[in-house]
């Protein structure tokens, strides 16, 4: 028998143990904090390769167990999109586009969501996962910052001011959403704390991001978290919700009426979102003539679409006169440059037009999925009340819904692309996770039960 002594560090050692397998996720997120170098923002980066790695370590756990890895609602919900990427990827006019279309779509909304679930195993897991956005969130959101105080971000009104992170000029949504994310999840941890102590961190950290989200300077995101963080307070109840908007305006009130930060430049950003309409900017005038653009590709092929990837090649097809030749980049270490506009910038209209109402009503229809399942999840929550371990994972329901609002009022003027649709992909597994998972298999406790019976830390064996 091993000796009192002897068990004493083993002992030490196992509170670490139950979080190893979350921990690849963890890297995959870790690895966005690399600077993307210069001239490599369309190829695949570090946090590409990681996601790989956690696909393949997955795999191969499954196979060494044997056992079924995922629920059938599960499996149906994540399996969905498979149907109408393989059709669009067959449909392609390039078949070597079209397949490497179809692995990009894969990784992000099917392999790597896949993974995630079955790597997060109960509510901690799904903490360290959230903790890591946040922390990932300041490191970029601290770079921003820098970036707008010393005059070495991205170009913005003449000025080499906003903010980009690592990401550089060439993904200027690049820390906006990283921030975003890591935004949200510090508001659904704060809203329903398991403890005293996240709460205050979770605060803490939600007041420090609003800064590098403000000189990002994008709309989209001020738009996605304003909304997103808006469903996490009312989803947490309406007392809570008087609360945290007294709190956001006196930061609000704080941050641009007292201490003046980007005052100017952010009131004209903000006043420039109602005149998308009657007198938009450029680059407003090509989001549109590329949502015409795509919607023209769908007429023409209403049910399968133009094929994967196949936006670029039937673009000027389909496009006035009003699209300019492409957006101009300079600054934070870039030189200027044109950009070539080969999206158009609406995931939804993405997915019509070049995988028609097939691939829309797959794709589409496993997003509304996970929202619905993830809103019910909370709601049962929420009826059962707190169990005697802390929140009951109510924490982790808001933080699962915050995000999957946040991505599908993005999409509506985002399309994936770029460095962080990585960061896009293990969002979708959180909230698969939360919407999704067999807590008996996982090792929560399910919804309801007795958790002092299923350790919170407990995985399947």
């Amino acid at each position: 028998m091993t000796s009192p002594r002897a068990a004493a560090p083993l002992r030490s050692v196992l509170p670490v143990l139950p979080v190893l397998p979350v921990l690849p996720v963890v890297a995959v997120v870790a690895a966005l904090a690399l600077p993307i170098a210069q001239g490599a923002e369309g190829g695949a980066t570090p946090a590409d390769a990681v996601s790989g790695l956690l696909v393949l370590w997955c795999a191969v756990r499954l196979l060494r167990d044997r056992r079924r890895p995922l629920t059938r609602t599960a499996a149906v919900v994540l399996g969905l999109p498979v149907c109408g990427l393989a059709l669009a990827a067959a449909g392609a006019g390039d078949p070597g586009e079209g397949i490497a279309g179809l692995g990009r779509y894969l990784q992000i909304f099917v392999l790597v969501p896949m993974a995630v679930l079955l790597c997060v195993r109960s509510r901690s897991d799904f903490r360290v996962v959230a903790w890591s956005f946040v922390a990932l969130a300041l490191w970029q959101g601290a770079v921003g910052v820098h970036q707008y105080a010393t005059g070495t971000g991205a170009s913005y009104a003449g000025e080499d001011i906003r903010a980009v992170g690592t990401f550089g000029a060439g993904d200027v949504m690049g820390m906006a959403t990283v921030v975003s994310f890591g935004l949200v999840c510090a508001v659904g941890l704060a809203l329903a704390p398991a403890t005293a102590k996240q709460r205050a961190w979770a605060i803490a950290c939600s007041l420090l991001l609003t800064l590098p989200l403000a000189v990002s300077f994008s709309r989209g995101a001020w738009i996605a978290t304003a909304a997103a963080c808006g469903i996490q307070v009312v989803l947490a109840g309406l007392r809570r919700a008087v609360v945290v908007l007294a709190a956001v305006a006196a930061v609000g009130v704080v941050l641009v009426g007292g201490l003046g930060i980007g005052s100017s430049m952010i009131q004209d950003r903000i006043s420039s979102i109602t005149q998308v309409a009657d007198a938009p900017d450029q680059s407003v005038t090509d989001r549109y003539t590329m949502w015409a653009a795509a919607a023209g590709m769908w007429r023409e092929q209403p049910l399968a679409g133009v094929g994967l990837k196949g936006f670029p090649e039937h673009r000027d097809g389909h496009a006035s006169l009003a699209l300019s030749s492409g957006s101009d980049i300079a600054g934070a270490g870039t030189a200027y440059q044109k950009q070539p506009l080969l999206s158009p910038h609406n995931m939804y209209l993405l997915v019509l037009g070049e995988q028609g109402l097939i691939g829309l009503l797959t794709l589409g229809g496993s997003w509304l999925a996970l929202a619905v399942c993830g809103v019910r999840g909370l709601a049962r929550v929420r009826r059962e009340g707190r169990t005697r371990t802390g929140s009951g994972g109510l924490d982790c329901g808001l933080v699962a819904c915050g995000l999957i609002s946040w991505v599908l009022v993005d999409f509506a003027y985002a399309d994936i692309g770029g460095p962080t649709t990585v960061l896009t992909a293990v969002c979708f597994g959180l909230v698969a996770w939360w919407a999704l998972a067999d807590r008996t298999a996982t090792g929560a406790a399910p919804v309801g039960a007795a958790a002092a019976r299923v350790p919170e830390g407990a995985g399947a064996r």
